[in-house]
């Protein structure tokens, strides 16, 4: 009786697992837990046929030749924003940030050259000044002074199968922008070994030493954030109204004037600390406890909760964080000396 059967075995998986846990460089990150790609690049198939049959002095075992077969590398990348929705930010800004997440969505450990493009066609603006940084410490929030400057062909980051980092590019805002008008930020990730065409080989260049072979994303990928202009305007208009002592609205000696302040706030972002002040003119007399907001009392203290008050020469009401689409009325009196 013959029987034949096939022996699979994969070796070289513990040293290819640990390469896949610690990284091959500055910047590889991460322990998968599961293979995008399949197996590891750089790992044998090895597989041996046997063949037995019934001797005359008992069982026979033969074994075939030895086919062992390296996998190649599979090069592919996705790259995607980490921004949830529009950036907003105002005219003028200087080095705002835009994140996204790169990874490696290959078989094998591999580094990626990045590139910012902030002059995408359709958008209303565009950025300048684009740098990229590397998040150092994988916390995914930009920190100065702690994440790394990118320099292609320096430090270009080298991840494992599986494994992604954050990737942040920081770009000033045009003074010329206005009230909502929107700039995309594109980033690209381009493996090192080599992209193009699905299915194209690089011969010899693979992890493990196998080819290296292009995937369904082309071995590039790219995503894009945008900013929005969320500006905000204020315009004060003052006026005043006159009552005498005689029933009248005549500015004689000893009438009292009712300055009204209306604040009105335009555009689609806020005011922060928006604040607003008016000296007492000469001539004239303050008239305590008459600072009023949208029809309601303020004291005359700076030491208490409420956002008015008479320094001996002014008034002055704290508006804190205004929204555009918002107006806010103040109101003082003063006699005529």
């Amino acid at each position: 009786m013959l029987r034949i059967k096939n022996l699979s075995r994969r070796h070289r998986c513990i040293s290819a697992f640990m390469a896949l846990v610690a990284g091959t460089g500055s910047f590889a990150i991460g322990a998968p837990s599961a293979h995008a790609a399949g197996t590891i690049a750089g790992t044998d198939i090895v597989n041996v046929a046997q063949a037995t049959y019934d001797g005359p002095g008992g069982s026979v075992v033969v074994d075939s030749n030895t086919v062992t077969i390296t996998v190649d590398e599979l090069l592919d990348v996705t790259v995607a924003s980490s921004d949830p929705g529009d950036i907003a930010v105002d005219s003028g800004a200087t080095q705002q940030v835009t994140s996204y997440q790169v990874t490696n969505t290959g078989n094998g450990s591999e580094a990626f050259t990045l590139s910012a493009d902030t002059a995408k066609g359709g958008d209303d603006f565009d950025t300048s000044n684009a740098v990229i940084y590397l998040d150092a410490d994988s916390n995914g929030v930009f920190d100065p002074g702690v994440d790394t400057l990118y320099s292609p062909g320096s430090n270009d980051p080298v991840l494992a199968a599986d494994a992604s980092i954050s990737i942040f590019i920081l770009s000033d805002i045009p003074v010329s922008a206005t009230d909502g008008q929107r700039a995309e930020v594109e980033l690209s990730a381009v493996a090192t070994t080599g992209s193009g065409a699905p299915g194209t080989s690089f011969a010899g260049q693979g992890d493990g030493g196998g080819d290296a072979v292009v995937g369904s994303t082309g071995a590039d990928g790219e995503d894009s954030s945008f900013f929005l202009i969320q500006a905000a305007q204020v315009a004060l208009v003052k006026s005043a109204t006159i009552v005498d002592q005689f029933g009248g609205t005549q500015p004689v000696p000893g009438a009292t004037i009712t300055y009204q302040l209306v604040a009105t706030i335009t555009g689609s972002g806020s005011l922060t600390n928006l604040n607003i002040t008016d000296d007492i003119p000469a001539d004239t007399t303050y008239t305590a406890g008459t600072i009023t907001l949208e029809g309601a009392s303020l004291t005359d203290s700076d030491a208490d909760a409420d956002a008015g008050s008479f320094d001996g020469s002014e008034i002055a009401v704290s508006l804190g964080t205004v929204p555009g689409g918002q107006t806010r009325t103040i109101t003082f009196q003063v006699t005529i000396d």
